[in-house]
């Protein structure tokens, strides 16, 4: 190395081969750690960064490409090792290349220049922690029986080990390379493919499960004990406005002060969990008709308290279409309504709480109800029933108000060339040209009085509602901001749902958002996908559609790793960053921002409020039940669709109760939540007057849990529930304590194949019913 490191002379046109030769060999050498050990003892590595900078000045043609590419890779080889990155950044490397390879952006020859410097200085960035105290959740709930979940930082990635050269390409070309992925559903043991596990609870209880089957008993003599309420029903329905299959409640009006954007009771939303009572014991026969019989007479509640709200018959000549609200030209509108802190701070015996109902009264009055299958007023009684570990009292407007299917389809966004690398390079400029960063916590969960915006150009942020998800929020520069997601509840990982609210956004201003604690090692944001935006001021306006949004996206590894102090003893694992920039449609507009749709546990269940009404009682039958109570102290909801026999005939009623079962589940996952769009879908078609759907209900009885994770999704988690658990992994050995959805869900289908009803296992008797109607 000594003799080759005499050769390699500053820049000349004389001995260029014999100078490429030596660049060559010492590169090659360099790849021994021994080797690059010895050449930063012996201050080579000094020497290389002289002899880069003097080659760099001087080959304004750019003729020698290869020779300064030759001098970066034994710089890359070198800071392979923690000695070689220390000397680096000690001798001003970091300073060195990010200047020299400013002049290389703009000529595309120039590429294996600028991919090599990004990695040295991406390699070379010095690692820290996450800004937080602890990566854990900043939601805990007490688990029964005092069961200790930990779940550490996955990774084995070391602080003083380096990516080797393979994963850093991979990284940093993925317009061309994929990089691998674990695919957590994916079960490799084929022992456990292939196995029957035998029963994994006492045979007697599962006979507590007939409660769920009540189609399976009923006779339907009672029918005409029924008949006058049914009537009732149809007269009600004959008053109301002929539409398509769905009738949407909605009113003119708003009457209740209760019925406000902030549930007024905080312990109403959600009680201490520490108080709740754990134990989720299978009913008995009589509990669960009088549960069942709980469940009816809320919703009549729910359905009365909206009728009782709509005073006014809706004008059936009125449009369906959103008439444009006046909106003042300042956010305090949504301040007075909205703003926790604003709420907070006001006079209960103030009439600033009347204006803020009139405000929302004329909110609802705007609202004409064409949103097919929601009601906001449903949503509110739901909403307010729903018990989350920081008991929201806050609604997320687009889950409150609705949402249309977006007017047209948008392709996959193209994304340009480039548009990794220049991020990576502005992480950089952090580090060594400091003099514009503002480093200010703008939110923060964990300390509320942090969350102040602190100047009067800055974006004010909120995750505190149902499904939300935002951590921190931290401005970096004027229009930037880097955004910590919160892990799931009682871990300390699976950061990759949001869901966040902001607003006091400026008009066609570019804003940078950085969210720096995701953790799968590449994403589909890499490849054409966007997130979600949804304005307000757009809804208000006649047009409330979420929509895909964001431009200059990618996704990639940062310097962040879980600290040992942070990760509860655990160290080691990477975070990537998902970067996006965002032009808001509006000035002063207060906007939501979300991974995918979101899809929310009292979405559902204001669903089915909507769905139960809307359905024709005559033609399906439908039955909700409570399958069990969650650990958050929620009701997760069983269905039970197909026809109603076409008389009480013997054969009628054979033919009703013979039908094969088909179950249907969704929702494991609360950050996937297409699945819940993908079950509202299949639940709207189900109970719909087309032919099929009425072929399918009359061939068969669809058993549904369309939520098996409810606490995750109203906690805002990505993949487990509140025992920290994913629970798609639970299946052969749930707790009835910890697992109670997927505990009793498997109870339910060993109940049924006990008495010889096992559910369909595949969907071929199911397609051959459309052959009846080719």
């Amino acid at each position: 190395m000594e003799l080759l490191f005499k050769v390699i002379t500053p820049y000349s046109k004389q001995h260029v081969r014999t100078v490429r030769a030596a660049i060559e060999a010492l590169a090659a050498l360099l790849k021994s750690k021994s080797n690059s050990r010895q050449a930063v003892n012996r201050g080579y590595l000094g020497g290389l960064l002289r002899l880069y900078q003097d080659w760099h000045h001087n080959d304004v043609s750019n003729s020698y490409i290869y020779i300064r590419r030759g001098l970066l890779l034994c710089l890359k080889h070198i800071t392979n090792i923690q000695l070689g990155r220390e000397t680096f950044r000690g001798s001003r490397g970091m300073e060195i290349l990010f200047t020299s390879v400013q002049d290389c952006l703009s000529c595309k020859n120039l590429d294996p220049l600028v991919t090599t410097v990004t990695q040295i200085l991406r390699k070379c960035y010095p690692k820290e922690p996450l800004p937080l105290v602890t990566v854990r959740s900043s939601y805990s709930f007490p688990l029964p029986g005092d069961v200790k979940t930990e779940h550490p930082c996955m990774g084995s990635e070391d602080d003083n080990e380096s990516d080797s050269e393979e994963d850093m390409e991979k990284d940093l070309n993925k317009d061309d390379v994929e990089s691998k992925e674990e695919d957590y559903d994916l079960e490799t043991d084929v022992n456990k493919l292939r196995s029957r596990p035998g029963l994994d609870r006492p045979e007697e209880e599962l006979g507590q499960y007939e409660a769920m089957c009540p189609e399976l008993s009923h006779n339907f003599q009672e029918l005409d004990s029924e008949s006058e309420e049914e009537k009732k029903s149809e007269d009600r329905a004959e008053n109301l406005p002929s539409t398509s299959s769905h009738f949407i409640p909605s009113g003119n009006s708003m009457k209740d002060p209760s019925c406000r954007w902030r549930t007024q009771s905080g312990t109403e939303a959600g009680s201490d969990p520490g108080e709740k009572d754990f134990k989720v014991p299978l009913q008995s026969s009589t509990e669960k008709e009088k549960c069942s019989r709980s469940l009816i007479s809320g919703k009549t509640e729910i359905v009365e308290a909206v009728h009782n709200a709509n005073s006014c018959e809706e004008d059936p000549a009125k449009s369906h279409t959103f008439s444009p609200c006046p909106l003042p030209k300042e956010a305090a509108w949504y301040k007075k309504i909205f703003n926790p802190e604003c709420e907070a701070s006001i006079d209960p015996n103030s009439g600033v709480r009347s204006e803020t109902s009139e405000i929302m009264t004329k909110l609802l009055e705007e609202h004409q109800g064409n949103i097919p299958f929601h009601s906001p007023h449903f949503y509110i009684a739901r909403a307010k029933c729903t018990k989350s570990i920081p008991a929201y009292r806050d609604l997320a407007f687009p889950d409150f108000w609705g949402h249309q299917p977006p007017p047209y389809g948008k392709p996959m966004l193209e994304r340009q060339y480039g548009v990794q690398r220049d991020k990576v390079l502005d992480d950089v400029r952090r580090l060594i040209q400091p003099g514009d960063l503002i480093g200010r916590t703008v939110f923060d969960l964990d300390e509320p009085s942090h969350s102040s915006p602190g100047a009067p150009d800055c974006l004010t942020f909120f995750s505190k509602f149902e499904s939300g998800n935002l951590r921190k929020a931290i401005r970096v520069r004027e229009f930037e901001y880097d955004l910590i997601m919160n892990a799931d509840v009682n871990t300390n990982q699976h950061h990759q749902w949001f869901y966040f609210e902001v607003h006091g956004m400026k008009l066609a201003v570019p804003y940078r958002f950085n969210i720096i604690n995701c953790e799968k090692l590449n994403s589909q944001f890499n490849y054409g996908m966007q997130l979600v935006l949804y304005s307000v001021k757009e809804a208000l306006q006649g047009r409330p559609c979420w929509l895909r949004a964001g431009h200059d996206i990618s996704y990639y590894k940062n310097h962040y790793r879980c600290s040992a102090a942070a990760g509860g003893g655990a160290r080691g694992k990477c975070y990537y960053t998902l970067t996006f920039s965002i032009k808001f449609p509006h000035e002063d507009d207060v906007c939501y921002l979300a991974y995918h749709y979101p899809y929310t546990y009292s979405a559902m269940m204001s669903h089915l409020d909507v769905l139960e009404q809307s359905r024709n009682p005559k033609k399906v039958y439908w039955r909700q039940q409570v399958l069990c109570q969650t650990l958050g102290g929620n009701p997760c909801p069983l269905l039970t669709i197909t026809a109603m026999p076409e008389s009480r005939k013997s054969d009628d009623l054979e033919q009703f109760y013979s039908r094969p079962y088909v179950f249907l589940m969704a929702r494991v996952h609360p950050g996937e939540s297409n699945a819940s769009w993908v079950m509202k879908g299949t639940l709207e078609f189900l109970v719909s007057s087309d032919p099929i759907a009425d072929l399918l209900r009359k061939c068969f009885i669809f058993k549904i849990v369309p939520m098996l994770n409810p606490d995750g999704v109203i906690n805002g988690n990505h993949r487990c529930s509140l025992s920290g658990d994913d629970l798609n992994r639970q299946w052969l050995t749930p707790s009835s304590q910890l697992h109670p959805t997927i505990y009793h869900t498997k109870g339910l289908l060993y109940y049924l194949r006990s008495i010889g009803r096992a559910p369909l296992r595949d969907l071929e008797s199911i397609l051959c019913c459309y052959t009846f109607i080719i």
